[in-house]
């Protein structure tokens, strides 16, 4: 059986080093609360030590239902729409990005298979060690990083994922920036991200409500338009209430 733990080491940057393993995950971190202070209130309760107790069962599906609406796709549903997007196959590499309590992670160790390799990623103790008290697939491992700021060397994964995460990070610039430069040529990614309503009055709710949250309303293509500009094609775009899903593969040309 490979060993997920050393084979994770080996995709980090040249000088990269971590702080411990005691809980579980590669720490690079350390005594750092989290990467980075809060955006706003959203992310102030992400990381609290209440929310990832009911963070899955209860929190992200309650609150993705109602910036989805009714007809927007479950939380089961984003699962098989991300393994799809990003064509997983047994022995890739996948990594999830603010991976929260593992959920994708896990599938995505279903998908590579015990050959493969399923990253979870996120800056929250707490979220991770929710994570590893579930049960995971041998491919799966943990880390405990930045999730703008990737610690992966350039071109080392086959995939990659970011789940309603990207509109709370100070700089998304910068990470779509990371996400681009971790992916191989070809590789595959898929966002899910907030989109606001193109009408007045409601882009005008949209600002508000974002602004009250300390959450970026993006507007519609604009992801898309980034990801162009970064070297993805076949970018795909899917719109739920304030959401969307966009997906892209990166161009086989691409200049590392």
């Amino acid at each position: 059986m490979p060993d997920h733990r050393e084979r994770l080491r080996s995709l980090l940057r040249p000088g990269t080093t971590s702080t411990g393993e005691g809980k579980g995950f590669l720490d690079l971190l350390g005594e750092i609360p989290q990467a980075g202070p809060p955006t706003g209130l959203a992310q102030r309760l992400m990381r609290t030590s209440a929310v990832p107790m009911i963070y899955e069962r209860y929190w992200r599906p309650t609150l993705g239902r109602v910036a989805k609406g009714l007809t927007g796709p479950s939380m089961a549903d984003e699962v098989r729409i991300a393994i799809e997007a990003l064509g997983l196959r047994p022995g890739q590499v996948a990594l999830d990005v603010a991976c929260g309590t593992g959920r994708f992670t896990r599938a995505f160790g279903e998908a590579v298979g015990p050959d493969g390799l399923s990253i979870g990623l996120d800056g929250s103790v707490t979220m991770l060690e929710k994570a590893l008290a579930a049960p995971n697939p041998a491919s799966v491992t943990y880390l405990r990083a930045d999730a703008v700021d990737l610690p992966l060397d350039d071109s080392t994964v086959d995939a990659v994922c970011c789940f309603a995460a990207l509109h709370m990070f100070a700089d998304p610039d910068a990470a779509l920036d990371s996400f681009a430069r971790v992916l191989k040529p070809g590789g595959s990614l898929v966002l899910l991200t907030s989109a606001r309503h193109g009408d007045q009055p409601m882009r005008l709710a949209d600002t508000v409500l974002g602004r009250l949250s300390g959450q970026r309303m993006f507007d519609r293509g604009e992801i898309a338009k980034k990801l162009a500009r970064r070297g993805f094609d076949h970018i795909g775009e899917r719109y739920s209430g304030v959401t969307q899903i966009v997906t892209g593969e990166l161009g086989v040309n691409i200049r590392k």
